[in-house]
């Protein structure tokens, strides 16, 4: 086999439409090869030992390129090469965005009996991002979500979460987030720094946030991804119930983590189709 590699992007996920092209040191084409549908390129063209260059492309992303070094096997094993979207070394532009409920998910994961993991989501929410021009440290977010809408697959448990014992919806209806600043942590990561509201207690809270990049919508508007994560603590917001099984263990873990996948539509609006 000549040439062997993996095109995925920075969070993960295959690019099934990238293309291989390998190059000798005159800059002459050797062989070009497409990615199958899990970002995989295995191409059997034998190739001279000697050194090469890799160059990748893919619609919608940033090309890449890097070199190889073929040995007597005739083998050109790349590994795993990354792609950025286009946009994604920039920054969003700056103004108001809508953050899009249908394609965004706001999700929380607590362990049980202290071997397992419940995982649950926030089905009912609505955000807002305004990019800072001159200081994107200077941005806010702020976002506002319907306690009750949480759903972790089993009804009676959902009951559980919205009664008194710990949302307690009927007198907390709302959980809000209104961040305050941004620290840069990496060239498309900062902490986002803010104030949490949940179960009538409020409280500090700061989340790991990564930008993943920009990019047109079929409806003609521009659109940026998130992901941002953090861990809360249940009894700084006062939801101290829990049951105690034998040997000390906790039937509900006490941490809860968040994860944050977001889209947000640029614009004070979302398409209405």
């Amino acid at each position: 086999m000549g040439l062997t590699a993996r095109i995925r992007t920075r969070d993960g996920w295959a690019v099934s439409h990238a293309v291989v092209t390998v190059t000798d040191m005159t800059g002459a084409q050797i062989l070009r090869a497409e990615a199958d549908h899990e970002g995989a390129v295995r191409d059997h063209t034998p190739l001279a030992p000697g050194a090469y260059t890799v160059i990748v492309t893919a619609v919608g992303y940033q090309p890449t390129a890097s070199s190889a070094l073929v040995t007597a096997s005739g083998r050109a094993e790349i590994g795993t090469l990354t792609l950025a979207r286009q946009g994604g070394s920039e920054l969003p532009p700056p103004g108001p965005w809508t953050v899009d409920p249908a394609h965004s998910t706001v999700a929380a994961t607590a362990q049980h009996l202290g071997i397992s993991s419940v995982h649950g989501r926030f089905t009912d929410f609505t955000a807002t991002l305004d990019i800072a021009p001159d200081d994107v440290t200077k941005s806010r977010v702020e976002a506002v979500i319907r306690a009750a809408s949480i759903d972790t697959g089993n009804t009676l448990r959902d009951q559980h979460l919205t009664s008194p014992d710990f949302l307690d919806t009927e007198h907390h209806p709302e959980i809000t987030y209104r961040s305050t600043h941004l620290t840069p942590a990496g060239a498309d990561r900062w902490t986002l720094h803010g104030d949490l509201t949940m179960h009538g207690a409020t409280r500090p809270v700061d989340l790991d946030l990564a930008y993943l990049g920009t990019g047109a919508d079929p409806w003609g508007g521009t659109r940026a991804a998130f992901r941002a994560t953090t861990e809360l603590r249940r009894d700084d917001f006062a939801m101290n119930y829990n049951q105690i099984l034998q040997a000390g263990i906790a039937a509900i873990g006490t941490t809860l983590k968040i994860e944050l996948d977001i889209q947000a539509v640029q614009g004070t609006t979302l398409p209405t189709t």
